[in-house]
């Protein structure tokens, strides 16, 4: 397992869940979607996952040359 996919995997948690979290509180806030919730909140879930699988494995490499920086400064 590279080092890039585990610091993927441990972001990918907590990065769906904010993102989820966002996509239900706009379908339940907002009036007219939350009369469609039982088709919107499905599409929340999916695209939280989607959109959480690119943003860890864009975020992974920035986070680990920052490790680095670190440690070759020490």
């Amino acid at each position: 397992m590279s080092t890039r996919f585990s610091i993927a995997l441990l972001l990918f948690g907590l990065v769906s869940s904010v993102l989820f979290g966002i996509g239900a509180t706009t379908v339940l806030s907002i009036p007219r979607l939350s009369a469609n919730a039982t088709l919107l909140l499905p599409i929340a879930i999916v695209t939280s996952f989607i959109l959480a699988l690119v943003i860890c494995w864009v975020i992974a490499p920035v986070l680990r040359s920052q490790w680095s920086r670190e440690q070759i400064a020490r």
